[in-house]
């Protein structure tokens, strides 16, 4: 197994801050709807640079590649299903080359995204199948200088058994997080609290695990509250959504203003998050803005409650998750 640059950094630095949106930040560099971020490394590979560019500039402790949809499930709907090694390959050197140039330690996090199937029974895909196409994407994503495979915006606790058991395989370190968008769960029904058994009984443990994405950054603190509480002693990510989506014309626009999303990180140190950083609509403007939030507020204050987060944030959006760190039952609130 690779040694684990995770650890060794929080040492260091105590919080990390992971990097922001990869999809739309790319449609605002001249991405078009429909077409594959990853088939960039081959026509636009300095697109890509300029990205993580962008986010070591605003102060990222981790990059993650341009590689979520590099399984060969979903690279099949644009037809390059037989290139998934040397795509993951390319998403790895680009992110390397500039973080190798960035004066300080930028950790390279080769991203995982699910693989569009559902598992059997409720689908046609085998483990053993998802096992093996995780594994040929995680192997491009070493032989490309990635140091850690990050698992995310995952539904399902058997694809992301898979996953971590394919970088297990492939001998790198692992974190994975879930996209608790459904009623305070994910899709297929996995709780926050329970994120953290997930991995249980596979030959190497989660190097940190956590949420990403959702519906907006209340509902994503409120998730961590409930993830620190079941096992305080953890490392875990939180990588919110910048707001919430709103349509002006035909145009998504994130709610987030980069004051929000400091506050966003202020909160999510005082809950317990050793990884922070942003989801969709996360602009470079914003992240730099969170970098400053993070230097200001090395030490954590007193621990949010939800009516905290909602005075300081908004409303949750979702139907709270499970229950209060208190171990009484949340007021249910709609968005």
């Amino acid at each position: 197994m690779t040694a684990n640059p995770i650890d060794a950094l929080l040492a260091e630095k105590g919080v990390l801050l992971a990097d922001g949106a990869t999809g739309t930040n790319l449609f605002a560099m001249g991405l078009e709807a429909g077409e594959a971020p990853e088939l960039l490394l081959e026509t636009a590979p300095e697109t890509i640079a300029q990205l993580h560019q962008r986010f070591v500039d605003a102060g990222a402790d981790i990059i993650l590649t341009n590689s979520f949809g590099g399984t060969r499930h979903r690279l099949k709907l644009h037809h390059a299903q037989n290139r998934v090694f040397e795509l993951n390959k390319k998403a790895a050197e680009v992110a390397r080359s500039v973080a190798d140039n960035a004066g300080r330690k930028v950790i390279v996090a080769g991203s995982v995204g699910p693989t569009g199937e559902l598992l059997i029974p409720l689908g046609a895909l085998s483990y053993e199948d998802a096992v093996a196409a995780f594994v040929e994407q995680i192997e491009g994503l070493k032989a490309g200088g990635a140091e850690v495979a990050w698992i995310e915006t995952m539904s399902a606790p058997e694809e992301i058994r898979a996953a971590a058991e394919a970088a297990i395989k492939v001998g790198l370190p692992y974190t994975y997080t879930g996209s608790f968008d459904t009623a305070g769960r994910t899709m297929m029904g996995l709780l926050p609290k329970d994120i953290h058994g997930v991995a249980e009984g596979l030959a190497e443990a989660p190097v940190a695990v956590g949420a990403n994405c959702g519906v907006g950054a209340s509902d994503i603190l409120a998730s961590l509250l409930d993830m620190t509480a079941a096992k305080s002693d953890a490392t875990v990510i939180v990588k919110g959504n910048c707001g919430i989506p709103e349509f002006r014309g035909t145009e998504i626009h994130y709610s987030g203003t980069p004051e929000l999303m400091s506050d966003y990180v202020r909160l999510a140190v005082d809950a317990g998050a050793k990884i922070i950083g942003g989801c969709c609509g996360t602009s470079f403007l914003h992240l730099a803005a969170m970098r400053q939030a993070l230097d200001g507020h090395k030490q954590p204050k007193a621990r949010p409650t939800i009516e905290t987060i909602v005075e300081r944030i908004g409303p949750l959006r979702n139907k709270a998750a499970s229950e209060t760190t208190s171990g009484e039952p949340r007021r249910r609130r709609r968005g």
